[in-house]
């Protein structure tokens, strides 16, 4: 039931000042026509030399900063400092409870309450880090059986890019989940339903054993992850893999992207380095599910590369397409923009960001898509309209989504 957000912010300051059982916290979205001053702020106790301290890192739209209080009225301030904020929606994790927080349009908001998760420490961890924590353990046993890693739990040299790579996937995956379930997008798994995530296109699954890695054994969460690819042989591995490691609610399935079958819908959809219109494909068959979650990273992009070789470029636009390389970082760019106002078209908010650093890899681009199911505003479809029309191009995902019937998902 709603209740007045004054007396909800309480509730929350209360747990956020417990120093001994505070495990995280995670400050998120915005409310109906405001924008707090951060897209993200997380909230943990750490000790120091000097004792105590609440430790605050906020996200702007590029980078992390992160500041320290002392535990009692400096910490007191930073928290209230924060509350003021107009966050959409609050997550707080303690040993014994998990809260979450969101703000109605009508400016109310709906509090509830449940056991915390599977991978919540009665202890919480209060190391500061002075160095990038890592999500992934070199050590993980899967790791050593897709290869990154020897038995001995040491990454191999020839493959520290993949695992940097791996790393940062999680990073991404744990904002985006952790948001999705602060802001109410995302419901929250039980372990008699828990969340069910589908990788399309799925190859070789590093970061599908990485997903189901962190989803399960890292943030401790009720999952399934089901991996899809069309060629035998990769599932034969894959499921070889899992259950060589003993890896619960982790499948592997040969299938079409299109032809996968489902029950119910998936929560959350992967499709890493899906070749060309493949992503396009993985990003229709979302759609009609209306999955609450979707991360792309899309790979190479023929498609709108062949369309702008055939046909002259809109004045005064000639030069970036007269060379093949330009013309190719164009088709990259353009196909990932018109794909992402499609998919806001549909009722998502979408955010297009680095993947991995370009040193590791050129396909660094990854689409993270959050169904909200808000109109879109007009402009997105007039700017849409007049970027097709300029350079007389037909994304595959316009063709795809324009035959999808909205009254069916499956």
């Amino acid at each position: 039931m709603p209740e007045p957000l004054a007396d909800a912010l309480a509730r929350l300051r209360t747990a956020l000042l417990d120093s001994d059982t505070l495990a995280r916290a995670v400050g998120s979205g915005r409310r109906r026509g405001q924008r707090p001053s951060w897209r993200r702020v997380e909230l943990r106790y750490v000790d120091l030399k000097s004792g105590r301290h609440l430790q605050q890192t906020v996200y702007d739209d590029t980078q992390a900063h992160t500041t320290n209080a002392a535990a009692g009225p400096e910490a007191e301030r930073m928290i209230d400092a924060l509350l003021a904020e107009p966050f959409g929606a609050w997550h707080v994790t303690s040993v014994d409870a998990t809260l979450q927080l969101r703000v109605t349009k009508r400016g109310e908001a709906q509090m509830s309450r449940s056991s915390p998760g599977a991978g919540v420490a009665a202890t919480p961890d209060r190391a500061h880090d002075r160095t990038k924590r890592r999500l992934i353990d070199p050590a993980a046993p899967w790791l050593s059986a897709v290869g990154i890693s020897d038995r001995f739990g040491t990454v191999k040299p020839t493959r520290q890019a993949k695992l940097r790579q791996v790393e940062e996937f999680c990073r991404l995956l744990a904002s985006a989940v952790d948001d999705a379930l602060a802001g109410g997008h995302l419901r929250t798994p039980t372990p008699d339903d828990p969340l069910r995530v589908v990788d399309l296109g799925c190859g070789n699954a590093y970061l599908t054993f990485a997903a189901h890695h962190w989803l399960t054994d890292v943030r401790g969460l009720p999952a399934t992850v089901t991996g899809v690819d069309v060629r035998p042989a990769a599932r034969d591995r894959n499921a070889a893999l899992a259950d060589r490691i003993g890896a619960d609610g982790l499948r592997f399935v040969v299938s079409s992207i299109d032809g996968f079958p489902v029950d119910r819908p998936p929560d959350v959809v992967l499709a890493l380095h899906a070749c060309d219109t493949a992503t396009d494909d993985a990003l229709a068959r979302a759609l009609r599910w209306e999955s609450p979650l979707v991360l792309a990273a899309p790979c190479c992009h023929h498609d709108l590369q062949t369309q702008l070789r055939g046909r002259a470029a809109p004045e005064p636009y000639a030069m970036l397409t007269r060379h093949g390389i330009l013309r190719e970082r164009l088709a990259d760019t353009l196909t990932d923009a018109l794909r992402a106002s499609l998919v806001r078209m549909r009722g998502y908010r979408v955010d297009v960001v680095e993947f991995v650093a370009s040193a590791h890899t050129p396909r660094n681009t990854l689409l993270r898509a959050v169904r909200t199911g808000a109109p879109p505003p007009a402009e997105i479809r007039r700017e849409y309209d007049d970027l097709v029309g300029a350079w007389q191009v037909t994304p595959r995902l316009a063709e795809l989504v324009g035959a999808v019937d909205p009254e069916k998902a499956g």
